[in-house]
């Protein structure tokens, strides 16, 4: 067993303090990270070798699974845009009856499960009911997105400040009273990463337009961000509504805005150069 497998089945290796032990009628709420296990925390995927039983979301993907034992109780809960799902209720119950049983109990959230996952309803409703959980933290979607894109959130002179915004509920009502909004946040040199916000495309560069944003901004749709799928598609804010219509893959998406977008796409530039002065050498020497 390597160090890695060790840390994963909690076999507790030399300077590291503390079981990291789920408990029996608790619930962990746990961050899978964004796309695949290897972006996975050690001690989320310790925790999540543990379990009786999984509740788990649609973002989830199949290489994690694999970590759970062959006896452990698998309840998919996933909620995806415009398909019918399970209501937050119903999850929240679901998780409380599982506890009650005596089960150890994780709940699997791709991404963050502060990062618009709700985990901190359930521990409420779950406190509420006098069972006791965990958090733990996963790479939530911004993060993952930039780093395997090459896009860096801030930059020196450029962006000095990040705005996570869900695109769910971007309505007509809500853009109403975008422009004070959105001056604000523009002025700040904040880069705006929008949580899947790829139906919501028009709405937002009508709101950004509105709020005097140029329209030249750079933007970034990246789809499927750290798995090995990923698209990324590059727009501006007077585009994005029509890129965001060709984007025809049904997996997640996340929207990049602003300057630091173009850094991305000229890093993406001197990267191809390289590998191709590289290959051009290794022809001829």
């Amino acid at each position: 067993m390597n160090t890695v497998d060790g840390l994963i089945h909690n076999v507790k290796p030399i300077g590291c303090g503390g079981s990291g032990a789920l408990q029996a009628g608790e619930v962990a709420i746990v961050g899978a990270g964004c796309g695949q296990l290897d972006l996975m925390t050690i001690k989320a995927a310790r925790i999540v070798a543990q379990a009786d039983v999984l509740v788990y979301d649609s973002l989830v993907s199949s290489d994690i699974l694999t970590l759970v034992s062959s006896h452990c109780q698998r309840h998919f809960v996933g909620k995806r845009c415009g398909q019918p799902s399970i209501k937050q209720d119903d999850i929240n119950a679901l998780l409380l009856k599982l506890a009650k049983q005596g089960h150890k109990v994780v709940r699997l959230k791709g991404g963050d499960p502060h990062i618009f996952g709700r985990g901190a309803e359930e521990a409420l409703y779950l406190a509420e009911h006098n069972v006791r959980s965990q958090f733990i933290a996963g790479v939530t979607a911004a993060l993952g997105s930039a780093s395997s894109s090459g896009i860096p959130l801030t930059f020196r002179g450029m962006a000095r400040s990040v705005t996570l915004i869900t695109g769910t509920k971007m309505t007509n009502a809500d853009n109403a009273g975008a422009p004070t909004q959105w001056q604000a946040l523009l002025a700040a040199q904040s880069t705006l990463v929008f949580y899947m916000g790829k139906e919501q495309a028009n709405r937002i560069a009508t709101g950004l337009l509105e709020a005097n944003c140029q329209g030249s901004l750079p933007v970034a749709f990246v789809t499927n961000g750290g798995r090995t799928n990923q698209i990324i598609t590059y727009a501006t804010v007077s585009t994005m509504a029509q890129a965001a219509m060709s984007i025809h893959d049904a997996g997640p998406t996340l929207i990049i805005i602003g300057e630091v977008v173009s850094v991305g796409q000229q890093l993406a530039m001197l990267l191809t150069d390289i590998d191709d002065t590289n290959q051009y050498e290794a022809m001829y020497a």
